[in-house]
């Protein structure tokens, strides 16, 4: 019988949360996958790393790369990074409004400027060192909070970037596979997939419980509810939309 052909390579960036989780789910369908994880100075970045560690281990991936971009805090001026800005809790995406306050430009304290363009740049960087082919990020345009660095023109226009910054034979695609899913979307798929969400993280702000009230955690809350399921993680406090 004859071998099955072999599946190409691809980088994965996981940070531990759920989205980049069911990505990497996704990448393991279609290629052998090396994950990516990012520290840069979020309040969270112990716990992510758990996060990722466990999903890694869960998945029995040993190509891993971890990278420290520990200037994050000294650029400031986000709610993750800069200790003096608070993290926004409950009201902020309470309601349709502020839906549509977000989509109209309304840009999040919690942004991070520009910050997944370094992220994107490590991954194409390995990616052409270990000859992958694809890089795999889970940005989420819709339902989501409203970062400028996670609509798909951005990652169109960051292709053409790898395109003229790599050697004339490397060939590495940019692979956004969830950005036009709703949350719920997403969790739907990455149970289909067997994914382990147990293992998410998406807490912006707490490390033993997620708080339940930051933008991150009211959205996951809210999209484990439109699906229908119960999120597998421990809350301080519950707020259900």
């Amino acid at each position: 019988m004859a071998n099955p052909a072999k599946k190409s390579k691809a980088v994965v960036l996981l940070s531990g949360g759920m989205d980049s989780c069911v990505t990497a789910a996704i990448a393991r369908m279609t290629h052998d996958v090396a994950l990516l994880h990012a520290s840069y100075g979020q309040r969270t970045a112990r716990r992510e790393r758990r996060a990722f560690d466990a999903i890694a281990d869960f998945y029995g991936v040993s190509e891993r790369l971890v990278m420290d971009l520990n200037y994050f805090p000294a650029i400031g001026a986000s709610a993750l990074t800069d200790s003096r800005i608070a993290v926004p809790e409950q009201g902020h995406l309470a309601n349709s409004a502020s839906q549509s306050n977000l989509h109209a430009g309304e840009i999040p304290v919690t942004y991070v400027p520009f910050r997944n363009a370094h992220f994107l740049s490590v991954a194409v960087s390995w990616a052409e060192a270990i000859g992958a082919n694809a890089v795999f990020i889970g940005a989420v345009a819709e339902d989501s909070s409203g970062y400028p660095d996670c609509r798909p023109e951005y990652y169109r226009v960051f292709q053409e970037l790898v395109k003229v910054g790599t050697r004339p034979e490397t060939r590495i695609e940019i692979a956004t596979p969830v950005i036009a899913m709703r949350k719920s979307e997403i969790i739907e798929r990455g149970i289909a997939l067997g994914a382990p969400l147990h293992l998410t993280w998406s807490c912006y702000q707490g490390e033993d419980l997620a708080c339940g009230v930051c933008d991150s955690c009211v959205l996951r809350l809210r999209a484990f509810e439109q699906a229908g399921r119960t999120d597998p993680i421990a809350y301080r406090t519950e707020v259900r939309r």
